[in-house]
């Protein structure tokens, strides 16, 4: 999968072998709005397409369209794992939480192009 970002807003890209076409879907969007093409340049004009009638909605129905995260997750592992990473994390001279913080930006900033 890859990523497209349309107008500040950003989309998952695939393709789908069955209607041999390119779907687009926001994501972090209050909402559903996808888009299809079978190739790059309209994808990202049907893109803008499907994000003006999603943003024009939401101005009609007072809604934000962008979703809100809190900042917590919670996530459980197998103890086992939970011990490697409070080791790893010691090792560091960090809490498991801001390790872990560390990873996650590190691997997002990695598969963010």
């Amino acid at each position: 999968m890859n990523n497209m970002n349309i107008n500040g807003y950003e989309a998952i890209i695939a393709y789908d072998p069955e209607i041999n076409m390119f779907r687009g879907e926001f994501v972090g969007i209050n909402g559903g709005a996808d888009f299809y093409a079978t190739d790059v340049e309209s994808l990202r004009k049907e893109g803008e397409i499907s994000l003006r009638v999603f943003l024009d909605a939401c101005r009609e129905r007072g809604i934000d369209p962008r979703k809100h995260y809190s900042g917590r997750f919670n996530l459980r592992i197998p103890s086992a794992l939970h011990e490697s990473l409070a080791a790893q994390a010691a090792a560091h001279g960090k809490s498991i939480n801001a390790w872990v913080i560390d990873l996650l930006t590190e691997q997002a900033k990695a598969h963010a192009n």
